[in-house]
């Protein structure tokens, strides 16, 4: 009777420590808490960001500013590199002020907005009537509205051409 007694105290003991080394990885593996994702998801944390799609047209709409929307993906090398350049360049930073800002990492149902495709990253421009602007290109032709980190001066320029149209078309 006496070693049964011992046996089971002795495979409690083991259970305990097999729970306790078990208990010691799980602390372990957890590292630093991760911070909550802001809308920018790192293309400019002081600019104003819009949730969603239709939130974005219609404070665009109310607010007269154009609206820029960028498609992108998080792993996708060309939209990471977009987006160090363009988080980096002080003066889009500015610029962008003025307008509402969207980036999306998904696709939405508006045909309007893959008028040539759904690559990333792709920039388009909507002005407050809600059109979307197919004169404001990048410099590619079978991707009107991609742009590359060597494309980030053409961008820029694309940024005044949106507000400058704005002025002189409403």
């Amino acid at each position: 009777m006496e070693k049964s007694y011992m046996s089971m105290f002795l495979l409690l003991i083991a259970i305990s420590c097999v729970l306790a080394k078990d208990a010691g990885k799980k602390d372990t593996k957890e590292t630093k808490p991760k911070l909550p994702q802001t809308l920018s998801r790192g293309w400019g944390d002081q600019l104003i960001w819009t949730q969603t799609y239709e939130e974005a047209l219609f404070r665009s709409k109310h607010s007269q500013k154009p609206l820029m929307i960028i498609h992108h993906l998080e792993d996708c090398p060309h939209s990471q590199a977009l987006k160090k350049v363009f988080a980096e360049h002080k003066d889009i930073q500015k610029l962008a002020e003025k307008f509402i800002l969207l980036n999306l990492v998904y696709e939405t149902t508006d045909k309007n907005l893959s008028p040539d495709g759904q690559y990333v990253p792709r920039i388009l421009f909507i002005d407050p009537s809600l059109t979307v602007r197919a004169d404001i290109t990048g410099r590619y032709s079978n991707r009107l509205y991609a742009y590359e980190p060597s494309d980030i001066s053409l961008l820029y320029s694309n940024m005044q051409k949106a507000l400058k149209l704005l002025k002189t078309e409403l």
